[in-house]
């Protein structure tokens, strides 16, 4: 798509398959966030979910963005990891994990994210505030959301943005509180992302 057409878009939609990560929240190819809502279509190619001191990734992970360039403040983002690609080295770990005690994955096989509001802090900062189900138990979260720039990558061709997203949880709230007396309740994630526009179908 040419750039100057990009102008033209009063709506968009984003769609992410991210590598490492729980959320997408700016899907873009641009300075500001009422830009970023201008790009018609990318794709997440690494970010980073980080628990505390302990990391875990995944490969299958979708997120969408859907908003007016004029009101970016009043677009939405959805993102839902299967928790069944989450990669976990040891098998007996990741059995554990996996588990009833834990995520509950065979009962629970997602976890999905959906924003209630979005608020601009600056031209390129947000609070991004929406629901988390977790393990069937749905709690409101806050993500402080960075864009961290975008540049053209001739080898890829493409337009490609950077952002940062962190906030944290409590895994109690989840009815995550196994061990809940030595590991603490406190889980901050850390999100590190990298998106490519996608040409227009």
């Amino acid at each position: 798509m040419d750039r100057g057409n990009q102008s033209q878009l009063g709506h968009s939609l984003f769609r992410a398959g991210a590598a490492l990560a729980l959320a997408a929240i700016f899907l873009a190819g641009c300075s500001s966030v009422a830009g970023a809502l201008l790009a018609p279509k990318v794709d997440a190619t690494a970010s980073r979910l980080s628990p505390g001191d302990f990391a875990l990734d995944t490969d299958r992970f979708e997120a969408s963005l859907s908003g007016d360039a004029a009101n970016p403040a009043g677009a939405s983002v959805e993102a839902i990891i299967d928790m069944a690609s989450l990669n976990i080295a040891n098998p007996e770990f990741a059995g554990e994990l996996m588990g009833p005690a834990w995520f509950d994955a065979a009962s629970h096989p997602q976890a999905v994210f959906r924003s209630t509001s979005i608020q601009l802090t600056s031209e390129t900062t947000a609070e991004i505030t929406g629901d988390l189900t977790l393990k069937g138990v749905t709690r409101p979260i806050t993500l402080a959301a960075k864009l961290n720039g975008s540049a053209y990558d001739p080898l890829r061709q493409a337009d490609v943005v950077g952002f940062s997203a962190s906030g944290e949880i409590s895994r109690a709230d989840f009815g995550i509180d196994r061990f809940s007396g030595l590991l603490t309740d406190t889980v901050r994630i850390e999100i590190e992302a990298e998106f490519i526009r996608q040409k227009p179908d």
